[in-house]
């Protein structure tokens, strides 16, 4: 048996922990046996201050399952000890000790295309075949064993033309298990009914797309070659991109749902709508909601004073859209809108090498811009990191912007999301954040890889 790190065992199962065993067991330790065939979880039993470890083997779908666990010892040592034989028996038999009885259907397999090589999307071949991404691919496969398709198209929308939609709602996947979420799959609607230790929530994902003409072509955003003109996108432009996706789930009005009556609804929203466009949305999104823009000098003493003015209106050449989404009628049945610059194809290549994954020639830089938390600071603040350093911490939350709805009918509690950067708007339009410590806010991730 040896050690595997707390990352690497979420990545091939934690999606198989209940959020109930939080309440009365700690994990301690991870480990694996004969290539992962088998892993065992050290817990602590939280009542009584004692020790067992359980056996996990991938069932008939390739899903890590409990296969057996160990009595409770006084040690973790004795537990570890008492396990071995467990495991040996486990792997003598393994062909019928990993068989759990209920499993329907193949393992899901998102890389074999089912779809001719023309209609593949061109994020997805590069997944599926670049070197440098092969960490991402080797992290998406274990996860995608227990992803439900409810919908039935999963597989090809990931393949073709919903790539990155599909690719969103993988992290949000991701992202709630790690949070310690079970998730009801019984409902294809909405895309996730979440159920952890604080309470339960429901979350539909959206995303901001391309612009097209009549005929289909792909209308180029508008660039910023000046401060003002960049003011302008983020202020006009971009509030109403945002503002398409967000008031046509409005209009689906979840919230009437038997699944959802009663429980936090919240809208995911990210934005692909033109490369890079992220590093320039995340200011965008909370002047839509809230329908407030934000002003800042600094005082002779060093002071910051952000000054907001209040706007009912974004106009851009004909269109215009009305402000304030969170204002709008039925949005108080929304909860909060939340988003993440940093969840991309290149979050899931980072993640997969800090958990391990994927070729070992693969080196990743991050560079990017982070919250600085000096209430006086009006910039962020930069930052190098080398993804491959032993060093590198990275989680599925970390760069979530939660925007709470100050109207909400249910609440969302800040605690239901933990590590995410919380903001709220007061009365007097200035907007509060509650953020961790580092809080990305927008990075690019450079992919080295030696010639062979």
């Amino acid at each position: 048996m040896k050690d595997i790190s707390k990352v690497r065992f979420e990545a091939l199962a934690g999606y198989c922990r209940m959020p109930q065993t939080l309440f009365y067991a700690e994990e301690i330790q991870w480990l694996q046996s004969r290539n992962e065939d088998v892993l065992i979880i050290v817990i602590r039993d939280r009542a009584d201050d004692d020790f067992s470890a359980i056996l996990l083997a991938r069932d008939l779908r390739l899903r890590y399952r409990w296969i057996d666990m160990t009595t409770f010892f006084e040690s973790p040592a004795a537990a570890l000890a008492a396990v071995e034989p467990k495991v040996a028996v486990a792997i003598s038999d393994l062909d019928n000790q990993r068989v759990q009885g209920d499993e329907k259907g193949k393992p899901i397999d998102f890389f074999t295309s089912i779809v001719a090589a023309e209609k593949l999307h061109p994020d997805f071949v590069h997944l599926n075949t670049i070197e440098g991404y092969s960490p991402a691919k080797e992290l998406i496969t274990p996860m995608m064993r227990w992803y439900e398709d409810a919908d039935g198209n999963f597989i090809e929308q990931f393949q073709t033309t919903g790539f990155d939609a599909r690719m969103w709602e993988l992290y949000l996947f991701a992202m709630l298990v790690e949070a310690g979420y079970a998730l009801d799959r019984d409902q294809p609607i909405p895309d996730f009914s979440a159920k952890g230790l604080l309470g339960e929530m429901c979350i539909e994902a959206t995303t901001v797309n391309p612009t097209r003409d009549r005929s289909g072509a792909i209308v180029p955003p508008p660039t910023a070659e000046s401060q003002e003109q960049l003011l302008e996108i983020q202020r006009q432009y971009l509030p109403i991109k945002f503002a398409g996706p967000l008031t046509a789930k409005l209009g689906k009005r979840y919230w009437e749902r038997p699944n959802v009556q009663g429980r936090p609804l919240v809208l995911a929203i990210q934005d692909f709508h033109a490369p890079t466009s992220m590093t320039m949305s995340r200011t965008a999104l909370p002047v839509y909601l809230y329908g407030y823009v934000h002003d800042w000098e600094h005082q002779a003493d060093g002071k910051l004073v952000i000054t907001p003015h209040k706007v009912t209106s974004h106009r851009l050449g004909s269109k215009e859209v009305q402000s304030g989404f969170f204002g709008l009628p039925g949005a108080d049945n929304i909860s909060a809108v939340i988003a993440n610059t940093s969840a991309t194809i290149s979050k899931f290549n980072r993640m997969g090498v800090v958990a391990g994954f994927g070729s070992k020639r693969v080196r990743l830089i991050r560079r990017g811009l982070a919250t600085d938390l000096d209430p006086n600071a009006s910039v962020p603040k930069p930052f190098v990191a080398d993804v491959n350093s032993p060093g590198y911490r990275e989680s599925w939350i970390e760069g979530m912007d939660v925007y709470h709805n100050p109207n909400a009918l249910h609440p969302l509690l800040p605690e239901m999301l933990p590590g995410a950067g919380h903001h709220f708007i007061e009365q007097d339009g200035q907007l509060r954040s509650l953020v961790p410590e580092w809080q990305p806010l927008s990075s690019m991730t450079h992919i080295l890889v030696p010639e062979p």
